[in-house]
């Protein structure tokens, strides 16, 4: 089967990163299937931006899956935790913060393999990055080919790719990246704690990679444009 008739699916959820990924799978030819997942986070401003995303990048199809994450907590995503704000970028860079929801990119990554196996595909992306991240053990490339050997073993795909293509991007590099391929950053969102009108906070480390991506470009944040 040639590259151009392959499906692959694509974690997508509705941020910088995974917007990126989607733009990344249709530059290499592959039918991306997005999927992404109301799992009990904070808010679902996220999921509106996904919806946004996959039809401005032509996603042959977009699953909302619902699970929910909440009944375990032990994040500030998924809990009364505070989301860390106003944190350095060294400070961003050191341990493991809040906001890491428990074994998420496991279970998202499982699900996609499900619908991988359903659907015929081969090709599962991800759009984790081990530079300029927030030190969640589930985004280091050892985690991302672990996974991969596994699936192969546990499931009918036998030669399963899970394509990592930001994991040795910075944030500017994957921002440069996307704006090569049309991505529209104005449509994404990426705030983990968003103002009740649904603003970027501007000072949670998701926001502060993010703005420091747009800066080392000379660049302002669609996203934070009026309106």
């Amino acid at each position: 089967m040639s590259t151009d008739q392959r499906p692959a699916i694509v974690l997508l959820s509705g941020g910088l990163d995974s917007a990126t990924t989607l733009a990344i799978s249709r530059e290499q030819g592959f039918t991306p299937h997005a999927l992404s997942f109301r799992y009990g986070q904070r808010h679902a401003l996220e999921l509106e931006a996904a919806s946004n995303v996959a039809r401005s990048l032509g996603a042959a199809s977009h699953r909302v899956v619902d699970i929910d994450l909440a009944q375990f907590g032990g994040s500030s995503l998924t809990s009364d935790i505070p989301v860390p704000k106003g944190r350095s970028i060294e400070e961003i860079e050191s341990g493991v913060p809040s906001s890491y929801v428990p074994a998420r990119n496991t279970i998202f990554l499982s699900f996609a393999l499900a619908h991988a196996e359903t659907i015929g595909a081969r090709d599962i992306f991800i759009g984790v990055t081990a530079v300029d991240y927030s030190g969640y053990p589930d985004c280091r490339p050892e985690f991302i080919a672990a996974f991969q050997q596994a699936a192969r073993l546990g499931t009918t795909i036998d030669d399963l790719t899970i394509h990592a293509p930001l994991v040795r991007l910075a944030k500017h590099e994957i921002i440069a990246t996307g704006l090569r391929l049309g991505v529209d950053y104005g449509l994404t969102r990426s705030c983990y704690d968003p103002t009740p009108a649904g603003r970027p906070c501007g000072e949670c480390d998701a926001c502060q990679l993010r703005q420091k991506g747009f800066e080392r470009l000379g660049m302002a944040d669609p996203a934070l444009s009026p309106g």
